[in-house]
């Protein structure tokens, strides 16, 4: 399953409701992962499994994304203020970019641990059917939560929610990735187990340079996604009086937008009819697109009928 742009994925929650669904999915994840995590490192540690206790680690990574997520989540929802005029929305780019570092870290350091077993082969020992027991478990239970929390980002449309939930389904595919090299280990294949810690820190380290990367792009400015800006265009060129417009340009912000656009109008109206047009405009893209904030500029302009007529 591929991660959907927010442009498709319907229009924008109330900010009640999605506070509330990021409460409610970010609390449940973390009691998911306190269990897990707990389970497989003890299971992990007592079965000689040392894909096991990088999975266990792995999920109390997901801990520590979570809270990153809680937080952002309660200070994104800030109304503007005198330091911040547009708001707080991009805490939640900020999480994003959060979620990414602890990802890429926790892949790198389970990488580096499995390299080190396999350089080493006669200390790898022979697991437990425990193990692999609780690896199965895991498995289940963490795509389970990533279906129920893309589930949920995506009726609210959060991007952060998006990435939190892409989180646990790296921990299902890790998860099944360790299944497997224990299931080797028990099947007198040692060397499977350290090898699928390798495998799940490289998947895991990607999937987090990806979200760093995408969420460094957004706070720096950059624009909408294609779709969005279309769909604003289209919004801008269907309001009365808008006889053309030039210059429109977007930023992210969170899972909000920031614009800007020069409007064409019939030079001939007076300054209070063409704002009440200016206005109009705002008020529509406003209604109708995740835009934060319009800023709008008047271009006096000559309506086509009369410059034919010239």
């Amino acid at each position: 399953m591929e991660i959907r742009d927010m442009a498709e994925l319907g229009s924008e929650a109330p900010s009640e409701e999605r506070d509330a669904a990021t409460r409610k999915s970010t609390w449940t994840s973390v009691a998911v992962n306190l269990c897990l995590s707990i389970t497989q490192v003890i299971t992990g540690f007592f079965s000689s499994s040392q894909g096991l206790i990088a999975d266990g680690i792995h999920s109390l990574s997901d801990l520590v994304a979570d809270f990153v997520v809680l937080i952002a989540a309660h200070h994104s929802k800030k109304e503007a203020d005198e330091n911040h005029h547009y708001g707080h929305q991009r805490y939640e780019n900020g999480a994003s970019l959060a979620l990414g570092a602890i990802l890429l870290a926790v892949g790198i350091g389970m990488a580096w641990s499995a390299a080190h077993k396999l350089e080493a082969p006669e200390t790898i020992a022979t697991v437990h059917m425990a193990a692999l027991w609780v690896a199965l478990v895991a498995l289940v239970a963490k795509e389970l939560l990533f279906r129920y929390m893309l589930a949920v980002a995506e009726r609210v449309r959060s991007s952060m929610l998006v990435a939190n939930a892409w989180h646990a389904r790296s921990d299902a595919a890790s998860s099944l990735v360790v299944a497997i090299g224990i299931g080797g280990n028990l099947l007198g294949l040692p060397l499977l187990d350290p090898v699928a810690a390798l495998i799940v820190g490289i998947m895991v380290g990607k999937m987090g340079w990806g979200f760093f990367w995408d969420a460094l792009h957004d706070l720096m400015d950059r624009s909408a996604a294609e779709e969005q800006i279309k769909a604003i265009s289209e919004t801008i060129s269907n309001t009365p009086g808008v006889l053309g417009f030039h210059d429109l340009k977007t930023r992210k912000t969170g899972d909000m937008i920031l614009a800007d656009v020069h409007l064409e109008i019939d030079g001939q109206l007076t300054v209070e009819q063409g704002h009440d047009i200016a206005l109009l405009v705002t008020t529509n893209v406003m209604s109708n697109h995740p835009v934060l904030h319009l800023m709008t500029h008047v271009d006096p302009a000559i309506p086509a009928d009369e410059n034919s007529n010239r």
